[in-house]
């Protein structure tokens, strides 16, 4: 009968064991859902000329402040996202869809005194889905030249952050074509 007893109260605990670890790992599973992978978008910058490093600075600006893509220099055997090119006109990008793209760091708007940083980490703020705000507000990035000469701020503001972690947290479409500002 003791052992009859025994095996019972066995069971039992078994059986409460078994119902508590199954809800405690349900319960964890639904408390905090999964975080969503980073995108990793890689860029070239071999044929930016001067602005070589500004680009990578530019490129580091939004890495250390937005979660859900990053900006990391391409190598050889990664799929490349991004162009940047150096010439003479004004800069611009091409956005062929969220994260893929070419920039061009026009020589004319630092000729005529507006930050390079500033410029890199606008103009892949185009890539990451951004849109010019000609507002003239130099704490929002992507008022571009709006904002002046003496403008130099370079990192997005919380508003831009938000929009592009929501941007490829949702793998929203972007339409395709030129951004570019008028001087």
């Amino acid at each position: 009968m003791r052992s009859h007893l025994a095996r019972i109260a066995a069971a039992t605990l078994a059986a409460i064991a078994m119902t508590l670890s199954s809800q405690l790992v349900g319960s964890a599973a639904t408390a905090a859902p999964a975080p969503a992978a980073v995108k990793v978008l890689y860029y070239d910058a071999g044929q930016a000329a001067e602005f070589v490093n500004v680009v990578h600075q530019g490129a580091a600006n939004w890495n250390a402040r937005v979660g859900n893509v990053r900006l990391e220099r391409w190598t050889s055997g990664r799929p490349l996202n991004i162009r940047v090119y150096a010439d003479n006109g004004w800069p611009r990008a091409y956005v062929n869809s969220l994260g893929n793209g070419t920039v061009y760091m026009g020589r004319q708007a630092t000729a005529e005194g507006h930050n390079p940083t500033r410029i890199a980490a606008h103009e892949l703020g185009h890539i990451l889905g951004l849109p010019d705000r000609r507002t003239g507000i130099c704490s929002e990035l992507m008022s571009g030249s709006s904002a002046g000469t003496s403008c130099t701020s370079a990192f997005p503001n919380s508003q831009e952050i938000a929009k592009v972690n929501n941007l490829f947290a949702s793998g929203a479409l972007v339409t395709a074509g030129w951004r570019q500002e008028v001087s």
